[in-house]
């Protein structure tokens, strides 16, 4: 079984523990602190237990050429990319508001580190854990200051090669045991015949003690249930209040209806793939007792008879008699009473 391990207070993930479901609001906000607390209060009502924004210091993530490109898409907020990303990105006392907000609403704040400056203001504002892009999943340096600061990890692993994340399963393992690496592929949004799901089930042999997870950017909902279905732990899925705002992630994001249809169907799901021991349930008790078959006399059976199975039947008898699945044991044995036609052959028949 995968490891477990408390990634918020209070809440288990891995092993039993119900899959950990991450509301992905981003950049989602529009750059309105408002819409982000709205967008945290959704979270919260439709079940899913994190919000979760990304946190850049842009100066440090992207290099004074890279901010001052143009950008002309029609998603821009800015003539370049760096006014763009600036109108987006929340300041230090902003997130301390909205961290303050989500613990007084009752669900856990945290946010993708985007830089190794971006991970030390995430730390000082006591997050509960550290998300990890899968833009810094090969990120080494990153990668490893992050671990050595002790708090739980979520790795996304889009873009990455298997290779790679044996080297990440290393790198994070040193330092910190507790973490978990998604199946992500970096599209948005994505394709389902790129989403590979069974990634899952390699990461799951290649790293058995740890939890596996799911970030998807897929539009609906089957594909990530079925990531449940494979025993995804922690499932990450990028949230909206408007497909059709400005910005390139709403349009593969779960609007608060598709949001709350995915935690309960998460959770029915869960509900369902109950225990692995199959054996009859006191709730087949009813179809049990009206359609189970027994073992009937194919013809009279007179009393003293040596049985075979050529004198059975099996029929839905009345009573209930001897199963059919132990018929065989009955053979060379005595009959102690006379048995009419169709009749049931009961245990106490036998000598």
């Amino acid at each position: 079984m995968p490891l477990q391990f408390e990634l918020c207070p209070g809440r288990m993930i891995g092993d039993s523990h119900p899959c950990f479901i991450i509301a992905e609001i981003g950049q989602n906000h529009q750059g309105d602190i408002e819409i982000a607390k709205k967008m945290i209060k959704m979270a919260k009502d439709c079940g899913a237990d994190c919000a979760k924004f990304q946190k850049s210091e842009l100066e440090c993530k992207f290099s004074k050429k890279a901010l001052e490109r143009l950008y002309t898409s029609k998603h821009s907020w800015g003539k370049t990319y760096g006014e763009h990303k600036r109108h987006l990105e929340f300041s230090h006392d902003q997130y301390r508001e909205l961290k303050k907000y989500a613990t007084e609403i009752g669900i856990f704040l945290t946010a993708s580190g985007m830089d190794e400056m971006a991970v030390e203001f995430l730390h000082e504002l006591d997050v509960p854990f550290f998300k990890v892009a899968s833009c810094d999943a090969n990120n080494f340096p990153y990668l490893e200051s992050t671990a050595k600061k002790g708090r739980p990890m979520v790795v996304s692993s889009g873009m990455q090669s298997m290779e790679t994340m044996r080297e990440v399963y290393k790198t994070v393992k040193k330092y910190n045991q507790n973490f978990t690496i998604l199946q992500c592929t970096s599209a948005y949004p994505l394709d389902p015949k790129d989403v590979n799901l069974s990634v899952i089930r390699e990461y799951q042999k290649e790293f058995p003690d740890i939890p596996i997870g799911y970030s998807g950017h897929e539009q609906g909902l089957y594909i990530t249930v079925a990531a449940v279905a494979m025993g995804a732990k922690v499932v990450e899925r990028h949230v909206t209040l408007d497909k059709t705002w400005k910005g390139n992630d709403h349009e593969a994001s779960l609007e608060p209806s598709e949001l709350s249809e995915l935690v309960r169907a998460i959770r029915l799901l869960e509900m369902a793939m109950g225990s692995p021991v199959k054996q009859m349930l006191p709730c087949e008790k009813n179809c049990h007792d009206k359609l189970g078959k027994s073992v009937v006399a194919k013809g009279a059976i007179p009393k003293g008879t040596v049985l075979s199975l050529d004198m059975f039947a099996v029929k839905v008898g009345e009573p209930k008699g001897i199963s059919p699945e132990t018929m065989n044991q009955l053979v060379g044995k005595k009959i102690k009473v006379d048995v009419e036609d169709d009749d049931s052959i009961l245990a106490d028949m036998i000598e």
